[in-house]
């Protein structure tokens, strides 16, 4: 995906449903200790792109556990997580199915002990995935109903547990992007600025150590972009890179950092990205026309044409590009041939 347009999904979806992973804190651990062991490795497999592996601990989740529904959920976020990385096309059926199953049971647990917060917690986490879907895929009314849900669902759970982390993750980003969101009517009586609030909410997860706390490095990175406070999202980038320093959901969002401040070191960060995606996965070409756009772009900026001129010809010789991709790139496509005219001095 494009990254002005990540940055973009990020403004406009992040705030309703940065509630999509597990995290466990010490007060949190799920009481099964083989659910929670096979819950710890598979996300940590998500978040280092072993989505094959994520897969295999998921579906002994499902298959060992069948009254849970968290196999369902992360079977489904594995495979969203896998097809939005490489940029391909969801297994749309399979996504749909498992995650409206998965709500189906959690409803059905609640309504068995609706004291018991964990059932809350599956249902918050399956609509959150549910409404990440759904504005990924563009349904934008059915995103934000849903997402509103699941905050609704975090919310609960927080006034029973003020410790559940994982709420914080969720309700800080909510709060941040609503009130950025909603800036242009701040003058309004039912207005407030919860942008702080927001943040400190996620730094509370952070330091808290909450078991996916990478969800609000995530969430803070691209904040601080948005606030154009480059040199925080600089900073809590290279903190996840430490405990991640192969993943590239990070290394998008320090490059785009470094952008602003350093165009070499988002130059070289962006053409690491690049050489990190396994060639069979490269041939929609959607992330090599991204990255090698943004590489040009950043070497256009220090002045560097003729390696900009290089990478925007190189985009603009790709032959054999499936159609539904010239289709999804064509103003991107278009961008680089202003860009490679321009420098051309074809204008």
């Amino acid at each position: 995906m494009p990254e002005t347009e990540r940055l973009g999904l990020f403004k406009i979806y992040f705030f309703i449903f940065t509630i999509l992973n597990f995290s466990e804190v010490t007060a949190q651990i799920y009481p099964d200790s083989t659910v929670n062991s096979l819950l710890q490795n598979g996300i940590q497999d998500v978040v280092n792109q072993n989505y094959s592996g994520a897969n295999k601990i998921f579906n002994r989740l499902n298959i060992e556990y069948p009254s849970l529904p968290l196999g369902k959920i992360y079977l489904a976020a594995n495979k969203i997580a896998e097809a939005y990385d490489y940029a391909e096309n969801f297994d749309e059926n399979y996504i749909r199915e498992s995650l409206e199953a998965a709500k189906n049971q959690s409803e059905e647990l609640i309504e068995l002990d609706e004291t018991n917060i964990w059932h809350r917690y599956f249902l918050a986490l399956c609509e959150g995935y549910i409404s990440y879907y759904e504005a990924i895929n563009g349904n934008w009314f059915s995103a934000l109903t849903t997402g509103v849900n699941s905050i609704s669902e975090f919310e609960e759970i927080l006034n029973v547990d003020e410790k559940f982390f994982e709420a914080y993750i969720a309700i800080g980003t909510f709060e941040y992007w609503k009130s950025r969101k909603l800036e242009f009517v701040s003058w309004l009586p039912f207005s407030s600025d919860t942008k702080n609030l927001g943040i400190d909410f996620l730094m509370t997860a952070i330091d808290s150590a909450s078991y996916n706390s990478h969800l609000a490095l995530s969430s803070l990175i691209w904040i601080y972009i948005d606030q154009k406070n480059y040199d925080d999202a600089i900073k809590i980038a290279e903190q996840a890179l430490m405990d991640f320093p192969e993943s590239r959901t990070f290394k998008w969002g320090l490059a785009r950092a470094y952008e602003e401040t350093n165009p070499l070191k988002a130059i070289s960060l962006y053409q690491h990205i690049l050489s990190s995606y396994p060639n069979l996965k490269s041939g929609n070409y959607i992330n090599e026309i991204t990255l090698k756009h943004l590489i040009a772009q950043q070497y256009a900026r220090i002045g560097d044409k003729q390696n900009a001129i290089k990478y925007c010809n190189e985009i603009l010789s790709m032959k054999n590009i499936p159609e539904q991709t010239l289709d999804e790139m064509s103003d991107r496509l278009e961008r680089v041939r202003e860009l490679n005219s321009e420098l051309s001095g074809k204008n």
